[in-house]
């Protein structure tokens, strides 16, 4: 009876031991919702390689970095810069700041419309400065409103521009706006999920005018287990993950 006393404590004790371990390997990751289908694929895989579990929160650009100034961060959070504002708090750690990709803000156009040349700074500002109507994100909802804000700015287009841009909540107006022939140009992220088949997408802006986006990644500063929250931030900016996001329309770090 003693011996099956101590059989029965002695495999509770290594459930509760394998429990504990379980627990200990779950990351917690907060991450834009604009990249959610390519997270989801990465996180996928990590969990395959790795054995290790991963919760993901999803929020918009702009709600990230508030969650992150609120105290919020999670295990890994990744951002869309500019993010001053999140890093004040001391909720993550800066040192650990790793960009994982690079997202480039796109034109699109209705289906079936001519295609405007955005191959050089000039032929985009021309594209602009022609357009009836344009359409993106508000700037308070979405990074890409700000992206937008950013290359208007660098291209020295703002005054001109702002004027006919409509500002609106999410990106699945802005295409469905544009699909309609509401609108005439999108601006948005070049990625896979700017997919609305009523859409050609012409292409990403060159670099020379509209900035890359970095995708950065944090570690919190209250981690519970860093070393597997390093290893998933590692992950996500390798040479394993890079194809997925090309696949996605986002660029990966060379």
């Amino acid at each position: 009876m003693k011996s099956l006393f101590l059989m029965v404590a002695t495999v509770g004790l290594a459930l509760g031991m394998s429990s504990g371990a379980r627990a200990q390997s779950e990351i917690t990751l907060l991450s834009p919702n604009p990249i959610k289908e390519t997270i989801d694929k990465l996180v996928a895989d990590f969990e395959a390689k790795t054995g290790n579990k991963v919760k993901i929160t999803y929020g918009t650009g702009v709600g990230t970095r508030k969650t992150v100034a609120e105290g919020g961060a999670l295990d890994v959070t990744l951002l869309f810069a500019p993010f001053d504002d999140a890093l004040k708090t001391g909720n993550v750690v800066k040192s650990s700041a790793t960009v994982v990709a690079r997202l480039r803000l796109a034109i699109a156009v209705k289906k079936g419309a001519p295609k405007p040349d955005i191959s050089t700074v000039a032929a985009v500002k021309k594209t602009l400065l022609n357009a009836k109507s344009i359409i993106s994100v508000d700037p308070a909802q979405g990074s890409v409103g700000g992206a937008t804000l950013l290359a208007l700015d660098k291209m020295g287009l703002t005054d001109q521009i702002k004027p006919k841009i409509t500002w609106v909540t999410g990106g699945g107006e802005v295409q469905s706006s544009v699909a309609k022939g509401e609108t005439e140009i999108a601006l948005g992220p070049y990625l896979s999920d700017m997919r609305n088949p009523g859409l050609d997408i012409v292409g990403a802006l060159p670099p020379e005018a509209a900035t890359p986006v970095d995708i950065t990644g944090f570690l919190s500063t209250n981690g519970k287990d860093p070393k597997a929250a390093l290893s998933l931030l590692d992950y996500l900016k390798s040479s394993q993950a890079a194809p997925v996001w090309q696949a996605a329309k986002a660029f990966p770090v060379r």
